[in-house]
């Protein structure tokens, strides 16, 4: 059996939490992803996953109050890479980017009592390094390997 808990999304717009046999709202879901649950939001219609949708519509609720996370500049940005050659690519380099950053709060939370200087400066190398493993793979599936390797000589 599945983890997945399956919220249903009516034709009214309401969405139903198939597991707490109740309607929930943007703000329940919130709270499912906030504690690491996996869910998926299915049309009850058309059977259509609109997990991405429904994650989206909260990230613009989080935009529009208080200090949003994406600047103008930057969404313009992410939004010229559409339809483009390196979409793909990009969204695989974000997604492996707040995995990276993810990581490095868990340790940053896992050095409490240590020395905290010798604790940062592991976890700068260790950045650099993948920084650096990250970067190469990018430009590999570019088809730019050979600017990798200059990137390489000239460090």
């Amino acid at each position: 059996m599945s983890n997945t808990r399956i919220i249903k999304k009516y034709p009214n717009r309401r969405l139903y939490d198939t597991e707490l046999s109740r309607y929930i709202t943007l703000s329940d879901i919130r709270e499912l992803v906030m504690s690491g649950m996996d869910f998926q939001v299915v049309d009850t219609n058309t059977n259509e996953d609109l997990t991405r949708s429904i994650l989206l519509q909260i990230m613009l609720d989080e935009e529009s109050g208080g200090a949003p996370l994406f600047s103008a500049k930057m969404l313009s940005q992410i939004i010229r890479f559409y339809g483009g050659t390196v979409q793909g690519m990009l969204a695989r380099y974000l997604e492996e980017s707040l995995s990276m950053f993810v990581q490095q709060q868990e340790q940053l939370n896992n050095t409490v009592g240590t020395d905290p200087v010798k604790a940062i400066t592991s976890m700068a190398e260790q950045n650099m390094r993948m920084w650096a493993d990250m970067q190469k793979s990018f430009f590999k599936a570019a088809g730019l390997a050979g600017a990798a390797n200059r990137k390489k000589e000239e460090e």
